[in-house]
């Protein structure tokens, strides 16, 4: 690909017709999957019955663990191995640095319970860096004060191991050594010690999860200006973006991505997040795996990263719930937009096949006076463990016990068990992200 004719392409596909997408995706995602099955021993086989004139529906869907479960076969350079990725990131030197001199290493968190090891190729990494190029700044008013003052970017995000927003900030450091306009501040650090950071650089930019960006705005200690906020990682709430805008006086918009995908969509100035649609394939579908409708809330998404030819993510599951919007939107992009559900925390199931969405329950927490930090833990079938932070616990707890109970009783759960927890909410200990809303897994009475 090169890095000039990724950022050519994504200049150009800004001004492309849907139809044209369409054609572009088409194109790419036939040279994809023409590469996978003659250099990918898993995609060969995956694709044995499928002919050459396939309709995007034909390919089978694929998820973390069998591709994980299959690494080596799914790879189509056969000189690399699980073991010898591995054996590389043994050493947190080689986060940022390429193997073989060849792909970009990264883990993710495995917050779905399954952690995956994905690589990125020169192209992959070039069509990233257009992508964010062109497509980072809803607004062009923030990108010009942004570059005023000299591009100064920091990123709250864990500040160590081949995470994706650790490991592409260093691989940027190590290809522009004598430019210090970027720095991740470890997420896990003592906010006392993330507030000096941040003090110290100024950053133009600051980007991070957002309930750890929400933290940092409670701190009367920080005092930095940046000409915009950009979260991702997890839902930006309108309460949170309120909370950051009025901290730091300045526009805040969010972003959706993820390690496998790459950059998803990217926000307008209307708030809507555009597809990008020339690099990456989102198909909103049900639990079994069949398609639903534009402005129809999906159970998961099926993504397609055109980008990626080292280990191919065709039709790959995620678990995100989004709606999809084809309406034109007023900003003047062609492509589609769309909205997440619960893009972090965990869809509850209690017992009678009742399914609830986290930001049902995100929304009633959220309104509960005297709480300040929760986290809601389902534990079994009808046990809920509430975990909170706040100027008044124990009336919290008790208004909060009553609103879930009041909620999921008019869904038939019944004989709910809520209990107060004595720990504070608490995030990954390894990513630092967060989620409000998780389940644990338990085992059914025989």
């Amino acid at each position: 690909m090169g890095l000039i004719r990724a950022m050519i392409q994504t200049h150009l596909g800004d001004g492309y017709s849907r139809e044209k997408l369409a054609h572009i995706r088409r194109r790419r995602l036939k040279a994809l999957v023409d590469f996978a099955r003659k250099n990918s021993p898993y995609y060969a086989a995956l694709y044995r019955d499928i002919g050459e004139g396939f309709r995007l529906s034909d390919l089978p869907p694929v998820g973390k663990p069998e591709l994980m479960a299959n690494f080596d076969r799914v790879l189509t350079d056969r000189r690399v191995t699980m073991k010898r990725v591995d054996a590389f990131c043994e050493d947190l030197e080689n986060v940022g640095r390429m193997l073989d001199g060849k792909y970009l290493v990264f883990r993710t968190s495995g917050s779905t319970g399954h952690p995956a090891v994905v690589l990125y190729d020169k192209g992959c990494v070039d069509v990233c860096s257009a992508v964010a190029a062109f497509r980072t700044f809803a607004r062009r008013e923030d990108y010009r004060a942004f570059m005023r003052h000299g591009k100064r970017t920091a990123g709250v995000f864990a500040n160590y191991g081949f995470y994706l927003a650790c490991g592409m900030s260093r691989y940027l450091q190590l290809k522009m050594p004598g430019k210090q306009t970027k720095i991740t501040v470890d997420v896990n650090a003592p906010q006392a010690q993330i507030v000096r950071e941040l003090n110290a650089f100024r950053p133009a930019m600051l980007s991070g999860y957002p309930s750890n960006l929400a933290l940092l705005a409670d701190c009367d200690a920080l005092d930095i200006r940046p000409d915009v906020v950009i979260t991702g990682g997890e839902l930006l709430t309108d309460a949170v973006r309120r909370k950051l805008a009025d901290k730091f006086g300045c526009y805040v918009q969010t972003h959706y991505s993820c390690t496998e995908a790459g950059e998803i969509a990217c926000e307008c100035a209307e708030g809507h997040l555009h597809v990008n649609e020339d690099w990456v394939i989102v198909e909103p579908v049900d639990r079994d795996n069949r398609p639903v409708g534009c402005g129809v809330l999906s159970d998961k998404a099926l993504i397609t990263n055109l980008a990626n030819r080292v280990q191919p993510f065709i039709r790959y599951e995620l678990t995100d719930r989004i709606v999809v919007h084809d309406a034109q939107c007023p900003c003047g992009r062609n492509t589609r937009w769309l909205e997440i559900e619960g893009r972090t925390d965990d869809t509850l199931e209690f017992e009678g096949g009742v399914r609830v969405a986290p930001m049902s329950l995100y929304k009633i927490l959220e309104e509960v006076k005297g709480i300040r930090r929760f986290q809601l833990i389902q534990t079994g079938p009808r046990q809920l463990e509430l975990r909170l932070t706040g100027d008044q616990p124990e009336a919290g707890f008790a208004q909060a016990q009553r609103d879930i109970t009041a909620f999921l009783g008019g869904k038939g759960v019944t004989g709910l068990e809520i209990t107060l927890s004595d720990r504070p909410p608490q995030a990954h200990p390894v990513s630092g992200k967060f989620k409000h809303i998780m389940k644990k897994e338990w085992k059914s009475p025989d």
